[in-house]
């Protein structure tokens, strides 16, 4: 029963494996040891969905082009997309895109990946 404890330490510019928990850089992306993904730290603006998709870039296509829904067809809703655009003159697209502008900017990580991450 003499197992020796060894204590991993870590850099100010290391962190660890979220899966084999070796020492990586911390803008890694990927670990050079096990090869998994490393996931992007909740909160932040570098968030992204499995599919690539960014809230933050989701939210800032509803407040520019929303009118036309690009927002949509980046979320991959081509039929949504399409309405928005039949009716973008009516001005209420625009509106609604305004509404899912706050939605996307206050909907946590987690929902959007729900919702959009597979898309």
């Amino acid at each position: 029963m003499n197992e020796v404890v060894t204590q991993r330490t870590k850099g100010a510019d290391e962190k660890f494996c979220s899966d084999c928990g070796e020492t990586i850089k911390a803008k890694a992306e990927i670990c050079p040891k096990c090869g998994v993904r490393q996931s992007a730290v909740p909160g932040s603006l570098t968030a992204t969905a499995p599919n690539g998709k960014s809230k933050v870039a989701a939210a800032l296509l509803a407040f520019f082009l929303g009118g036309f829904g690009v927002h949509k067809f980046y979320l991959g809703q081509v039929g949504l997309g399409i309405l928005y655009l039949v009716f973008f003159w009516t001005f209420i697209p625009a509106i609604i895109a305004f509404i899912e502008f706050i939605i996307f900017l206050t909907m946590s990580d987690e929902t959007f990946n729900q919702k959009y991450g597979n898309a």
